[in-house]
């Protein structure tokens, strides 16, 4: 799971509710001073949440970017029905669309937007899991976005050494409470080292959100990490700007295999050096400034 190297919003950002067609969603969301630029959309990946961003929001913002990092249906800071059903990666999608929608309606309304017309394009990164559910959002609507940033997220099913670790929680949960499980993961977790020990505040966030996250929606989502097919081909005919993003290694997918998928896409390739699963989390700052400059280039800015 990502672990946030703070949890203090900056005082360009404040946590709210985006009222949603399809409900209302937990966000951070940190705007520029001055005229906005673009709009993006950060989408968690599983056990994950808006926090997961947290370090992206502030250098995002100062280079004219509104950010709106969100907890998705059943995660975190969101609510969410004790049905497995409602968290079908079809169902988490449209979520997506329509925080894309209501993100768009706001735009049009906020005075400071950048173009004569009153909106702004609107970028959406999804992180692991995430990525999976902003490709399906865009495969659904792809005129909606005006590019797409996978971010550690790979062509299909998570690697077998995964898989297992996760059918493991998956059983559990489906036998035991949040809490026993949470007990168990932490008896599991190898100690430390000392120059990477949590920073104050940050287990307690940790714990407290594991608890807040809907079993179901764990259940659900683990399954589909298990079981997603390469849908590759169907995302490369899709005539939109597209961004792989990882850290130079990776448990979940190999990096080898999200090179691959770059190039199967035709998409701009970023490897953060020092990073791992989580660059958003591990090393904000040049993940920041990778994320900048492809944005920048979908715009036609230099």
């Amino acid at each position: 799971m990502s672990r946030p190297p703070f949890i203090t919003l900056p005082g360009c950002a404040r946590a709210h509710r985006l009222r949603t067609a399809r409900g209302e969603f937990a966000v951070h969301d940190a705007r520029p001073e001055g005229a906005v630029r673009g709009t993006v959309l950060l989408v968690p990946g599983f056990t994950g949440s808006k926090e997961d961003f947290i370090a992206l929001l502030e250098p995002l913002a100062r280079a004219g970017f509104r950010v709106v990092a969100v907890d998705g249906r059943g995660q975190h800071e969101t609510g969410g029905p004790r049905d497995e059903a409602a968290y079908a990666q079809q169902e988490l999608a449209r979520d997506v669309l329509a925080q894309t929608a209501a993100l768009d309606a706001d735009a049009g309304t906020t005075a400071d937007a950048a173009t004569a017309e009153g909106s702004t394009p609107l970028h959406v990164l999804g992180h692991s899991l995430g990525g999976l559910v902003v490709r399906t959002a865009v495969l659904m609507a792809p005129d909606a976005f005006a590019s797409l940033t996978l971010m550690c997220s790979g062509p299909a099913a998570i690697s077998e050494s995964q898989q297992a670790r996760t059918k493991l929680l998956i059983d559990a949960l489906a036998v035991t409470d949040m809490e026993t499980v949470w007990q168990a993961m932490r008896e599991l977790d190898p100690p430390e080292a000392p120059e990477e020990t949590t920073p104050p505040g940050v287990e307690d966030f940790l714990h407290q959100r594991w608890l807040g996250t809907v079993p179901e929606q764990l259940i659900a989502t683990g399954r589909q990490l298990n079981s997603e097919p390469d849908r590759v081909a169907e995302l490369a005919g899709v005539a939109l700007p597209k961004h792989v993003l990882s850290g130079i290694v990776d448990y979940a997918w190999p990096v080898p295999l999200m090179d691959e998928m770059a190039e199967r896409l035709g998409a701009h390739r970023t490897v953060i050096q020092g990073a791992g699963h989580s660059p958003n989390a591990e090393r904000p700052l040049p993940t920041a400034e990778a994320l900048i400059g492809f944005w920048r280039g979908v715009d036609g800015d230099s």
